[in-house]
């Protein structure tokens, strides 16, 4: 991690930018891309360690060992706080899974707190019978007990500004235009914006080839009408008072319907939506590829 020549002929001069004497630094709230993590403690000639935790947690509940050299996990528990996985079956993520255990991530401990104020019904939610606190993120576990966080098991996803996203509002919003049939609105904890999966509604791909002269299959790679439904999510947006960050910056648009037969909804028509964040990286992948850095 450290050389002590390029430290001495290079970094000192960028370490000297905070003053040539900081001896740590300390990064949370959203995960830090590794990149970044690894650039940090060689220009700064200084240990970076990624703390991990929640407000129901009382904050910290891991940090990484100060001159650990592996990138891209969170340590270990702190000493006020316990933690196991929990099988979820519906994720494909199981305890039993190799080469390490993999499931939801559970605390317990005099850190963890003891309910939501009022809320008797989201404190039970919040909690398992065994009375540990379900943190929503789903975890790998390495043979030396330090944790990489690796999905959510909630409906819900992190930013890279550590703001939270509720996708399932989002996609219920886009359901109300007659232009959309279904949608998946995705956001990477390394990006700091979401983007969308549209699958536009048959009868707008319809009327806009009759408009435009063009076939229905056109419709599916034509700016055109890509841009045609961009406005239709802004004024969705809009109107329904959406933040900057629930707006999806880019989208793609498949002609692929979720169903139960592609194994993208559950018998009862839900989302599956770590199966579809798989299906679609592809294209989640090039649409973040595009966007300016």
């Amino acid at each position: 991690m450290y050389s002590g020549c390029w430290d001495f002929l290079v970094f000192k001069k960028t370490a000297a930018l905070l003053g040539g004497k900081v001896k740590y630094m300390i990064t949370a709230s959203a995960p830090i891309d590794p990149d970044v993590l690894e650039m940090l403690k060689i220009a700064f000639c200084c240990p970076v360690i990624e703390g991990y935790g929640l407000t129901e947690t009382s904050g910290g509940s891991s940090f990484t060992a100060l001159y650990d050299p592996v990138i891209g996990h969170v340590g270990g528990p702190t000493r006020a706080i316990k933690w196991r996985l929990m099988d979820i079956p519906e994720m494909n993520y199981m305890t039993t899974d190799k080469p390490y255990p993999r499931g939801e991530l559970l605390m317990k401990g005099p850190a963890v707190f003891d309910g939501y104020f009022k809320r008797q019904d989201k404190t039970q939610e919040a909690f398992d019978a065994d009375g540990w606190f379900k943190t929503g993120d789903v975890a790998m576990v390495y043979p030396n007990g330090s944790v990489k966080i690796i999905d959510r098991s909630k409906n819900i996803f992190k930013l890279s500004q550590g703001e939270y996203i509720a996708p399932e509002k989002i996609e219920n919003m886009f359901a109300l235009s007659g232009y959309i049939a279904q949608s998946l609105v995705y956001g990477d904890s390394l990006q700091s914006c979401c983007v969308a999966v549209i699958v536009p509604n048959p009868d707008a791909v319809k009327k806009w080839a009759q408009e435009s002269g063009n076939s229905e299959d056109d419709a599916y790679t034509s700016p055109e009408f890509k841009k045609l439904i961009q406005e239709e999510l802004a004024r969705i947006g809009t109107e329904q008072k959406l933040s900057g960050l629930e707006k999806p910056k880019d989208i793609h648009l498949t002609k692929e319907a979720f169903s139960v037969d592609n194994n993208l909804l559950t018998p009862t028509f839900k989302l599956k939506r770590n199966i579809a964040k798989v299906h679609f990286k592809k294209q989640i992948d090039a649409m973040y590829a595009m966007m300016p850095k």
